[in-house]
């Protein structure tokens, strides 16, 4: 990195020209983090820069530049390997549009005047020099995240900064200082002006972070929980009683996000798992039960996933280990063989995950239930592994298929064939018959097709 922010500071020196390290590069560098971008700031305008940046290379130097964020004053390149990013000194607002109004700037000290916070508002040069005007060295210190200058005024250029604020204190432990806190709470509704897109990517930053069931707690606490996921908000204060949840619906929800590892499909499998327990409420005979609120929630968990326009396959995979959260908690010594091959099949490559999330949704304080409890899922993981071993339980399949059956019967395609080899499907996991004992299906399609037309 130092060679390369020399090579690149000498020719825009040359150039007549201005190139600091500035963000949140220089702040993982104080804080010794890696950071896998170098972003850098500069007066050039960005048809200057891209001239800069196209001047020759030595020999084997491999350069890609694209100008995907020009219009942003930014160019980017890809220097052997080394992602870099130059942005003409700018500010950039957000008002009654989605889209920034972006202003070009004269000065680094107006540049980094505009930025979100002193932690972020610090620059570097060749040398090593810093440029802080606003005190980010004294707060990276502090472990403190403070907005630069007025706080209403940065959120005002950039409502996102506020679930940025959440996401930095997760990710570096770091807390967010009062009069910052203050005017996020103040300026919460003007989140709504922020695309989904952008409040999902600092969504997935936030679960993704060492402290993700924190960052739930500040979203809820600055009433930005309300702008990104309003239907967790009933979960607060919902009491339920069980052997395996002592804590109302919110807090036991945090405390499975917690249990988890940072897995994006995972946490916020965790996040939703229980989001429909407010809509299934009911009490009978003193007991509170919440029926069919996975079934509920997987549609709820879908509706919220899309409307964060995050990607189909996340979507699919969140919504199904919702669905099916419950299966393994409800797992008891006496399922049969076939019981747990359809579980198996069912759940399919989100098995894994599934194990994780069933055993961090276990929240008891009664530490006899809660060893019972895994002990059990240690059980049907254990079945389930000696099952793999003794065949690949997910490709079992009907011995006969579609045009088998339309052979056999001298029937055309329809419901009836998936119905058939439902049945036979079923006869294998059973160990009714051999998966490839084409004779014996036959004859027990035979005695189904009879059975239907009786």
């Amino acid at each position: 990195m130092v060679r390369l922010f020399a090579i690149l500071s000498d020719r825009f020196q040359k150039a007549g020209r201005e190139l600091f390290l500035v963000g949140g590069s220089v702040r993982d560098r104080m804080l010794r983090r890696s950071s896998p971008d170098l972003d850098f700031a500069t007066d050039a305008t960005p048809p200057e820069t891209e001239a800069i940046l196209s001047q020759p290379w030595p020999r084997g130097t491999h350069l890609a530049i694209y100008k995907i964020g020009e219009k942003f004053g930014t160019i980017g390149a890809v220097i052997d390997g080394q992602r870099v990013e130059i942005t003409t000194y700018r500010g950039e607002t957000y008002q009654e549009t989605r889209k920034p109004e972006v202003q070009f700037l004269r000065s680094l000290e107006e540049d980094l005047a505009r930025r979100d916070f002193t932690i972020n508002a610090m620059a570097m040069d060749a040398s090593g020099k810093i440029i802080d005007p606003f005190g980010g060295r004294s707060d990276l210190a502090g472990k403190y995240l403070r907005a630069v200058g007025n706080p209403e005024d940065r959120f005002n250029e950039d409502p996102l900064r506020m679930l940025r604020a959440i996401r930095f204190a997760c990710q570096l432990g770091f807390e967010i200082e009062r009069d910052s806190y203050a005017a996020m709470i103040r300026k919460a509704r003007s989140l709504q002006r922020i695309s989904w897109e952008r409040k999902a990517e600092e969504m997935n930053k936030i679960l993704l972070s060492p402290r993700p069931a924190e960052g739930l707690k500040l979203l809820y606490n600055s009433y930005l929980l309300d702008q990104v996921i309003p239907e967790l908000l009933p979960m607060i204060g919902l009491q339920q009683r069980g052997d395996y949840h002592h804590k109302d619906v919110w807090r036991h929800t945090l405390q499975v996000v917690e249990n988890t590892e940072a897995d994006l499909t995972l946490r916020w499998a965790a996040t939703l798992h229980d989001i429909a327990k407010p809509n299934t409420k009911s009490v009978e005979g003193g007991e509170v039960h919440f029926i069919g609120h996975e079934i509920l929630g997987a549609d709820m968990a879908r509706h919220v996933l899309l409307r964060l326009r995050l990607s189909a396959e996340l979507v699919e995979r969140v919504t199904k280990l919702v669905r099916m959260h419950q299966r393994i908690n409800l797992y008891e010594s006496d399922w049969t063989t076939g019981a747990v091959r359809r579980f198996v099949r069912e759940a399919g490559e989100e098995l894994p995950l599934l194990f994780a999330l069933s055993k961090a949704d276990i929240t008891s304080q009664r530490e006899a239930k809660v060893a019972a409890r895994l002990a059990l899922v240690r059980e049907l993981e254990e079945r389930v592994e000696q099952l793999r071993l003794e065949e690949e339980t997910e490709k079992i399949t009907s011995p006969l298929d579609g045009n088998e059956l339309m052979a056999i019967f001298g029937r055309p395609p329809g419901p009836w064939i998936r119905e058939v080899k439902e049945r036979l499907l079923n006869a294998v996991l059973d160990g009714e018959i051999a998966p490839d004992d084409k004779t014996a299906a036959e004859a027990l399609a035979r005695e189904a097709m009879e059975a239907e037309a009786g």
